[in-house]
């Protein structure tokens, strides 16, 4: 019979615990692929931050033509693996397709359908809704790609809902984004949906970019990037985040301004992409967002410190710009990355 000492050593032996490896994304390489749109995922995914107690993704390429691939910039590369490697996805990103009256390989589409079906999300980058549409992924779903490609596309899949004015669009289980620059907005929502507002902007600051340029963590984005600076509002802007916990009106905003209510609310619109009103709401949200993920505060608590003017309407505007309840973002986001 064992001893004592030998039930303790064998307790002593049992390995322990591990944590859960990061989440794998793989960004998809082919000929002629964009050196930027390639970067963004892997600045976003796959750059090391000793800021960060742990990595937030493990990161690899999986290239579609064998060999050697040169890319859009007369770059040569050869990435980590094949198309197999996407049966371990978490996420996949499809950079910008190399011409937009070129169907992918149907390899390529195929691995995409069966990763889709597997449980990977998906992430275009500019022209890279094509690809994603071309495999049938977007049927009757939002999607968004560049401004020059929408009549392209529009005429190719009209089964899809395509926002034209999106700087990207969230549908759950798949993310698309208009130009190259909007991937950088489009992954840094992406680590946001993941790990929650303080990583990102961690994320962020270290990419010296803007956190979130428009929008919030929304399923749809709705404006473009805007075509003025946002300089001539900033002060106003500024004023107003630091008074969200107080009613705030146009007239007061106009005032703060210098200007009348009805130029204000012109400016206002060509230059952030939303009513005034709707931006109120954003930022609000963002600031409850805050205080769920760094603090225990009652709800009633955050609906009042962000100027919600009650508690239900708090939780209707959080779940309509975040998807998901407070008590439900505060559960996921307050774990961390432990």
């Amino acid at each position: 019979m064992p001893t004592d000492n030998s039930k303790r050593n064998a307790q002593t032996a049992s390995p322990r615990p591990t944590a859960p490896a990061a989440p794998l994304v793989v960004a998809i390489a082919f000929r002629g692929l964009s050196v930027f749109e390639a970067g963004i995922a892997a600045e976003v995914f796959g750059a090391e931050r000793p800021e960060l107690p742990a990595p937030l993704y493990r990161f690899a390429v999986a290239q579609v033509e064998p060999g050697l691939l040169r890319t859009s910039g007369g770059l040569r590369l050869r990435a980590d693996a094949g198309l197999d490697l996407l049966s371990q996805a978490r996420w996949i990103v499809v950079p910008g397709w190399r011409d937009v009256h070129e169907r992918p390989p149907q390899r390529l589409l195929d691995a995409l359908v069966a990763a889709h079906a597997r449980g990977s999300q998906l992430l275009s980058i500019c022209s890279g809704a094509f690809v994603l549409a071309a495999a049938g992924l977007l049927d009757g779903r939002p999607a968004t790609t560049h401004w020059r490609y929408v009549d392209a596309f529009r005429a190719r899949y009209p089964q899809v809902r395509l926002d034209p004015d999106a700087l990207y669009v969230d549908d759950g289980d798949i993310v698309t984004s208009a130009g190259s620059a909007a991937g950088i907005d489009a992954s840094l929502h992406v680590v946001r949906k993941d790990y929650g507002t303080d990583i990102a902007n961690l994320v962020a600051r270290a990419m010296v970019s803007s956190p979130h340029r428009s929008g919030g963590q929304a399923q749809y984005i709705p404006a473009p990037v805007p075509s003025r600076s946002q300089a001539g509002l900033a002060q106003v802007l500024d004023w107003a985040r630091k008074r969200l916990d107080r009613p705030l009106s146009i007239p007061q905003l106009a005032e703060q301004a210098a200007m009348s209510e009805r130029t204000f609310l012109r400016r206002f619109i060509e230059e952030v992409g939303m009513t005034p009103k709707a931006w109120l709401i954003q930022q609000r949200v963002f600031a409850a967002q805050r205080m769920l993920e760094a603090s225990a505060s009652p709800m009633d608590d955050i609906a009042s410190a962000c100027g919600f003017g009650s508690p239900e309407a708090f939780r209707l505007a959080f779940r309509k710009t975040s998807g998901v309840a407070p008590s439900v973002y505060r559960e996921r986001f307050r774990i961390g990355l432990t």
